[in-house]
């Protein structure tokens, strides 16, 4: 089997490539190309610094999710960052797309950073309940200093590559065609004496910071006190500035650890599949996205789809002609649908309660507040139903498929009818929607609650709950 990571030599520049469409993953693979690839690069007598770069539209992009849940297979990613660490040559990361998670920790294992302008950088993991676990607790706070770890690292938020810059997490942005390209010219800096690689590791541990880590922790209380996992990397960390690396490194790993086995990293993974692919009808197969659709009458919706329009190459008009395919049609939208065109009923989750009494194709059902919908399936077939859902998407708007009645509206029914203990409700309802197979998939129910009707995310929605025995710690 060929390796998605390949070592060839440029001059005197020895090159790592990682090849693993379509985001370069840190796959198994990968992993165990990238220590061969700098075992090669080191007993390459001819190459003096080495580069890595990756093919395609992005660096690497963060861990295999096809491995989530699954025992870990050696190398794991702290054995690689490692390697590339205690390289004998320099090593020069060139990031493009974006550096996320386990991709930026592989950056931060080498001795040197460039990036292309629109790169973004960030280690995310929070967002699933974890930290990061191959030293970005420990590398980071060495080039950027408590607070900013603490501000990246426990919101989870992206860094453009000017501020990548600014703070000192890359160390150049360079206006080149490609990655390849900023490799090989910041390698000849290096070479020429103009940029002079480091270590992370070895760099000096960041000044305590006790304020800043009081401030945090105040912080996450008043805004999350219910997660585990952010005051988990706030312990991380602090640990930067207590020792060495190594002891560093061994106190990240005991408390990614804890966050592995906390059953909020299961719930919000749950989320986190649940919302990759939404919006697709299980029967359908690939089918264009409507190109015209017609808006009828005044809803708030309009707004927001028609300022993605030009851009997802779909034409809205306020009034249908022959060559319009669909029609959104809100209550006392005061113009017809005409018969050539899908008819989608635009619905507020009250007014959907009851679909029977709806004289449409496509039901498309919105939240009180702005956020994710829900696309029934009326009267329309599977292939209809799913070129609305891809022209919704395209119009960037987050979309749940389902048929014959409303999730939505029928999780928050429950919800509204027992205010005092809403999620209960909530949970009580996604039982009976599974039984009525109204969910093309059951998370598709899970989904709706965490997005538009704010059932806490870290729970993994109320179906998981409710058939899980869930905890809430």
């Amino acid at each position: 089997m060929t390796s998605p990571v390949s070592y060839h030599r440029h001059g005197d520049i020895g090159v790592i490539a990682i090849d693993n469409p379509p985001v370069n993953a840190l796959g198994q693979a990968v992993r165990q190309g990238l220590v061969k690839a700098v075992a090669q690069g080191n007993e390459d007598t001819e190459a003096r610094v080495l580069v890595l770069v990756a093919r395609g539209r992005t660096f690497i992009a963060g861990a295999d999710i096809r491995e989530f849940g699954k025992p870990p297979q050696t190398p794991i990613l702290p054995e690689v960052i490692a390697h590339l660490e205690a390289s004998a040559k320099p090593i020069v990361a060139a990031l493009h797309g974006t550096a996320l998670g386990g991709g930026l920790e592989v950056a931060l294992g080498c001795q040197l950073r460039v990036a292309l302008p629109g790169t973004k950088v960030g280690l995310p993991e929070v967002k699933l309940g974890l930290l990061p676990g191959a030293g970005g607790t420990q590398r980071l706070p060495r080039l950027v200093g408590i607070a900013a770890a603490l501000d990246l690292i426990t919101s989870g938020r992206f860094a453009s590559a000017d501020e990548a810059l600014e703070l000192g997490i890359v160390d150049a942005v360079l206006e080149v065609d490609n990655p390849f390209e900023a490799g090989l010219a910041a390698a000849r800096d290096v070479l020429d004496g103009r940029r002079t690689p480091r270590v992370t590791g070895e760099l000096p541990p960041p000044a305590a910071a006790p304020e800043a880590i009081e401030r945090a922790r105040s912080r996450l209380e008043a805004e999350v006190p219910e997660l585990f996992s952010p005051f988990r990397c706030v312990d991380a960390i602090a640990a930067s500035s207590e020792g060495s690396l190594a002891d560093g490194l061994r106190r990240e790993r005991e408390l990614f650890l804890a966050c592995m086995d906390s059953p909020q990293r299961a719930g919000l993974i749950h989320a986190f599949f649940a919302a990759r692919t939404p919006h697709k009808v299980p029967s359908a197969g690939e089918v264009p996205a409507l190109a015209r659709i017609a808006m009828l009458g005044e809803h708030a919706l309009f707004a927001r789809l028609q300022g993605a329009a030009e851009r997802a190459g779909i034409e809205l008009t306020e009034r249908p002609d022959e060559d319009t395919q669909a029609c959104l049609v809100p209550p006392g939208a005061g113009r017809a649908c005409p018969a050539h065109c899908l008819h989608i009923a635009l619905l507020t989750s009250v007014e959907a309660a009851d679909l029977d009494a709806i004289n449409a194709d496509l039901a498309l059902v919105t939240p009180d507040a702005a956020g994710m919908t829900e696309l029934v399936a009326l009267r329309a077939d599977a292939a209809q139903q799913q070129a609305a859902a891809n022209a919704l998407k395209a119009l960037r708007q987050a979309v749940v498929v389902s048929r014959v009645g409303s999730l939505l509206a029928t999780l928050s029914g429950a919800a509204r009818d027992d205010a005092a203990n809403p999620h209960a409700a909530m949970e009580a309802a996604s039982l009976m929607l599974a039984e009525r197979g109204w969910a093309y998939r059951e998370s598709d129910i899970d989904l709706l609650a965490i997005e538009a009707l704010g059932y806490p995310r870290h729970l993994g929605g109320p179906h998981r709950q409710a058939t899980a025995g869930g905890c809430a710690s």
